[in-house]
Parts: structure tokens; C-alpha cells; sequence
């Protein structure tokens, strides 16, 4: 059970059983599907998560650095795709990496290209990354030419032209699920275009890859693709929920935040929880309201359902301002605790660093690593 008298400080919390349920929903999707699922390790950087996820069969991940390709790697994870452009400086560590796993990359350019033919020393597998509407990373997807030249160049001995990839990231911006659902559809109609137009110029038995939690969230069948890499839904967030990816009672995660100042005449409360905490991502509401969590309560074996009208108005760096109903108001008292649904779940356990389940056990996320004590 879940010791609340024992939070003093921001503390993050995890459901176990939602976390277990909301990749379990993910994997028989895919199963259904006929796709391999590799999820995106980055929203939980954890090896206690990433066991739940080997639990349900699952071998294959994805990640957004070296350091966080070689913290799995320790944790016994040998099928990894860093999804991020290669970074040449780092390429003595990617080397390390691709004589003791499976390592998968994704290039965006003929120099990249180039220069991992000169460089490595192990076999890698290449993803070509394709921009489908983004505009983050990637080769425009119209630009078919670009495409094919660096197909071309990755056509070496040490380099396995596994496929194309995108991130569909604009789904997070989508105003319905209907076109969270639609941009799902095109992105899978763009990449068997280009997947098509790749096998007529003599690169055949290409896979696609996919990775965006919402609209691969919301889909009933992921056709069309050959992989998906969602991540967040391992824990979702109300982004998420706002976007219709999942429900409130899927959201795995809060932060148990201290009351530390209470406002009568704005119905305001000061936390011990601030941007240090939460970052500063946050969500506009129909009405224009700018909220940067939700606000539940907690009981002793989680957390309830978020109180109407109640919701983080600002962050400062350690503090952040809930602004509350006066019902809510009047039955808060200082020094009692309450929980924010944050607004994004990967920056938020990013930012926290640690976690605890209900059971009371406290887990640590992969380590920080020192850039200067370990160059390149």
C-alpha cells in the first residue's frame, strides 16, 4: 500500500498494473496486426519497465540516445534502434555497441551515409528516415530522388538497408481522433509510395516503421507498416487523454505534490512541484486555458479521479500555482499532499529521475552520464 504520510517532496508515482495493461493493449495490436512492436524506451529510460515488457515477449526497442542504447544493452537488450541521426563524434560508441547487439540506425543523408561506410567496424542495420509531415528530422517524403541517392550510398558491406521510417509526429496535433486516425493513414500510404518507387529503382523487400503513440494508439488495425515503435502509451499523459489516444483511467503516472502555501482570495494553491519537475510542456483548452497538469487526490493505494476545474496554472522553477475550486480549497490544508497528472509523461520522469510503484518500491531511470568525463 501505498505510504502517503511517508512524501515529503515531489514524488513520482507509477501504476504497475496500468503500465502492464496499457502495453499489453499496444502488443496484442500489433500481434493482430501482423507488425512487430518495438516500443520507444525513452518515456520510461527504465529496466524495471523494460522487464514488464519482456514479460509479454516482447525483444525489440527502440531508443533516442547512445547512453540510453547502452544502459538497455547492460540491462540485457540485444535488438536496439537508436532513433535519433547518427552523431559522427560518437562513433567509437556506436561501434562498441554494434560488436556486442543489434544495433539498428537510421541515416537522413549521403555524407551520413558516407561516413559510416568509412567508420564502422561492426554490421549495423540502416533505417532510412523519411520526413512525412513533421518537419523535425528526416527527407521529405516527395523527395524521391534524395531517397533513392541515399539508398544508394548505404549499399555497403557493413550496412543492411533495412527499410524506412517515420515519426508522424504531427498527430499531436490533431483535433479529433477521426484525424489523428486519418494522419495514420496517409503516413502509411506515403511510405508505401516511397517503399514502392524504392523496389522499381532495385531496392526490394523494404520494411516500414512507424512510431507515433496517438494515432497508432487510437487505430483500431495497424495496417499497412511492418513495425511500430509507440512509446508513451506505456504510461500516456493528459496530452494524450486530451487527444483521445487513451482514457484517464489509462494514464500510469502522477506526481505526488506537498501543499506548501494556500491563497483564499484566488482560490490558488502553491505546490512543492515546478518546472524542474513537470518541464514546462503544457495544453491549451477549448476555452484558451493554458494548464500545465490535472489534479487528483490520492488514497491508499493510488490516486483518484482528477477534480473537476482543478488544474496547474504556472510553474516556476520548484513551485508551480494549482488553481482550485473553492470546495477544494477549503478541504486542502497546508502540508497535506495532492497529485498532478502531468501534461507530458516523458519529460516529466525525465525530469524526476526516480519513480515508485504502489508497493512502495522506488525505482531509479537510467543514469545521467558526465559529457566531459566521457568524450565522444
Amino acid at each position: 500500500m501505498l505510504g502517503i504520510m511517508n512524501i515529503g517532496q515531489p514524488t513520482l508515482l507509477v501504476d504497475s498494473e496500468r503500465v502492464k495493461r496499457n502495453i499489453r493493449r499496444m502488443a496484442e495490436k500489433a500481434k493482430g496486426s501482423g507488425v512487430r512492436f518495438r516500443p520507444h524506451f525513452k518515456t520510461h529510460q527504465s529496466a524495471y519497465i523494460g522487464e514488464l515488457y519482456r514479460q509479454i515477449g516482447i525483444r525489440s526497442i527502440c531508443v533516442s540516445s547512445v547512453d540510453m542504447a547502452e544502459y538497455f544493452a547492460d540491462n540485457g537488450w540485444d535488438d536496439i534502434t537508436l532513433l535519433v541521426p547518427v552523431n559522427w563524434l560518437q562513433i567509437d560508441r556506436i561501434n562498441a555497441l554494434a560488436q556486442r547487439i543489434k544495433l539498428g540506425l537510421h541515416v537522413e543523408s549521403v555524407a551520413t551515409a558516407v561516413f559510416l561506410a568509412e567508420r564502422l567496424k561492426h554490421r549495423v542495420d540502416i533505417w532510412i528516415e523519411i520526413d512525412s509531415g513533421r518537419r523535425r528530422t528526416g527527407i521529405w517524403w516527395e523527395d524521391i530522388a534524395a531517397i533513392e541517392r541515399v539508398a544508394a550510398a548505404v549499399h555497403q558491406p557493413l550496412m543492411q538497408l533495412q527499410g524506412i521510417l517515420t515519426f508522424a509526429g504531427q498527430s499531436y496535433g490533431a483535433r479529433s481522433r477521426d484525424e489523428a486516425a486519418q494522419i495514420y493513414d496517409n503516413t502509411a500510404a506515403i511510405m508505401a509510395r516511397i517503399r514502392s518507387d524504392l523496389a522499381a529503382a532495385g531496392f526490394t523487400n523494404l520494411e516500414i516503421s512507424v512510431g507515433d503513440t496517438p494515432s497508432c494508439s487510437i487505430k483500431e488495425a495497424l495496417t499497412g507498416i511492418d513495425e511500430v515503435r509507440a512509446g508513451t502509451l506505456v504510461f500516456y499523459d493528459v496530452m494524450q487523454m486530451k487527444l483521445g489516444a487513451c482514457t484517464e483511467d489509462d494514464i500510469a503516472i502522477a506526481v505526488a505534490c506537498p501543499v506548501i502555501a494556500k491563497y483564499p482570495d484566488r482560490n490558488e494553491l502553491t505546490i512543492y512541484g515546478g518546472a524542474v519537475h513537470f518541464s514546462r510542456d503544457s495544453i491549451k483548452l477549448p476555452d484558451g486555458t493554458v494548464i500545465y497538469g490535472l489534479i487528483t487526490t490520492l488514497n491508499n493505494a493510488g490516486w483518484n479521479r482528477t477534480v473537476e476545474g482543478c488544474f496547474v496554472a504556472d510553474l516556476s522553477q520548484e513551485i508551480g500555482a494549482v488553481r482550485v475550486s473553492r470546495d477544494f480549497f477549503d478541504q486542502l490544508n497546508i502540508g497535506d499532499v495532492i497529485a498532478v497528472l502531468p501534461v507530458h509523461a516523458c519529460l516529466t520522469v525525465n525530469e524526476m529521475g526516480r519513480f515508485t510503484t504502489l508497493d512502495g518500491q522506488t525505482h531509479r531511470i537510467m543514469p545521467r552520464r558526465n559529457d566531459a568525463a566521457f568524450p565522444g
